[in-house]
């Protein structure tokens, strides 16, 4: 199918040159990347009620649609996720017509649990992530990014606001009731603005559970499905030296503080409560999305000592055994006290980098060599590939 569409912003998602799922929240703007990078493509739309039922009904269609095309073509498979026994036809034809499939997605959920595992090796994996400052250029403004987010179907509305609560309904709506994810949909309801409270925090679940009235059991559940849908994802604590016994619980973070606002039902300016945790978890996303992006390392972590004090280090990305520590502050003056928890690890093995991030300002460094960036400069600092010292 050929479209003249052209999106507003060229993301920065390169597609591999063999299939691939590209997995992320509803609304990171995969469908339009789709149709920008793939114009020639044979495209089947399960979002599409017709097409959803037909193959639903008949699902030999499918193969009657891949039969006809060329070899070796590329074919789009949007909302891959509502028919997952498709996947069997895809592996098939992958082998035998060599076509090329993209197949996308807004839950991991059932693609997991039907095996998709059967296209091991056929098909990469690849994330579609809400929008990074380098993509928006001089349309990104922080404090705008802090209280509506950065998915692109919220910065591209007139009505950041209404936008954002009508995406929280058709979430409860579309992806939770329609696939029958929950038996108890008011439960999961009240779940929503509590878990809402904990982003930037280690997950308790015995506090979810009193405060949404569910059992603990059914919340250890529900955090599976934020994770499954890409809508959270959780930080695990760095245990290179941690005994069993000390191991802590990860921290969880929403995907985009426009969402963790709008579960919360918040909709007006950020109030200073809550500007630590969306400045924090805007960092982590950003550490995420280039991590998947242009592979700026291989894994991230959060640090705190065993004692149980307060000294953290909210970020420990490392590659190759090397480890740079980010510390994210939302405060508007560099103070020393920030630098607590980057002195606590100065002499972690591996160690190449302490970073301060913060929201604005001028680039500053510490005569112990830790280095205070704004945000934007951070994020230039990841994009272009010269966060590890060579």
């Amino acid at each position: 199918m050929t479209t003249n569409h052209t999106p507003l912003f060229n993301r920065i998602l390169v597609p591999p040159k063999q299939s691939f799922f590209l997995l992320g929240p509803r609304g990171s703007g995969k469908s339009t990347w789709l149709r920008s990078a793939y114009r020639d493509a044979h495209v089947i739309d399960l979002l599409s009620e017709e097409t959803y039922q037909q193959l639903l009904a008949r699902p030999s269609l499918f193969a009657d649609e891949m039969r006809a095309l060329k070899s070796g073509g590329w074919v789009v498979v949007d909302e891959i996720q509502r028919l997952p026994q498709l996947l069997n036809e895809v592996h098939r034809f992958i082998e035998e017509k060599r076509l090329r499939f993209v197949l996308c997605g807004s839950s991991a959920r059932k693609l997991r649990r039907a095996g998709v595992n059967l296209l091991a090796g056929r098909a990469l994996n690849r994330a579609m992530h809400p929008f990074v400052p380098e993509e928006l250029g001089a349309r990104f403004e922080l404090d705008s990014a802090l209280q509506y987010g950065l998915l692109p179907v919220v910065f591209n509305s007139e009505a950041k606001a209404e936008t954002l609560s009508a995406y929280a309904q058709f979430y409860l709506k579309e992806e939770i009731q329609a696939e029958a994810l929950v038996k108890n949909l008011p439960g999961f309801a009240r779940f929503l603005p509590v878990a809402a409270l904990f982003h930037g925090q280690t997950i308790n679940v015995s506090t979810i559970a009193r405060d949404a009235g569910v059992a603990r059991t059914t919340v250890s559940g529900y955090l599976e499905i934020l994770e499954e849908t890409l809508l959270c994802f959780r930080l695990p604590a760095y245990e290179a030296k941690l005994r069993v016994r000390e191991r802590r619980l990860p921290k969880w973070y929403w995907c985009d503080p426009g969402l963790a606002r709008s579960m919360k039902r918040y909709s007006g300016p950020v109030v200073p409560e809550e500007r630590g945790a969306l400045f924090e978890g805007l960092v982590a996303q950003a550490i995420r999305a280039y991590r998947d992006y242009r592979g700026i390392c291989d894994t991230m972590s959060y640090w705190a000592p065993a004692g149980g004090t307060l000294t953290e280090v909210d970020f420990l990305l490392e590659q190759g055994g090397h480890i740079v520590a980010v510390e994210a502050k939302s405060g508007r003056d560099f103070t020393e006290n920030w630098c607590r928890g980057l002195r606590a690890v100065a002499e972690l093995k591996g160690l190449k980098r302490r970073l301060i991030v913060y929201p604005h300002g001028p680039v500053l460094g510490t005569q112990d060599g830790i280095e205070v960036l704004p945000f934007r400069e951070f994020c230039s600092l990841l994009a272009s590939g010269d966060l590890w010292p060579t």
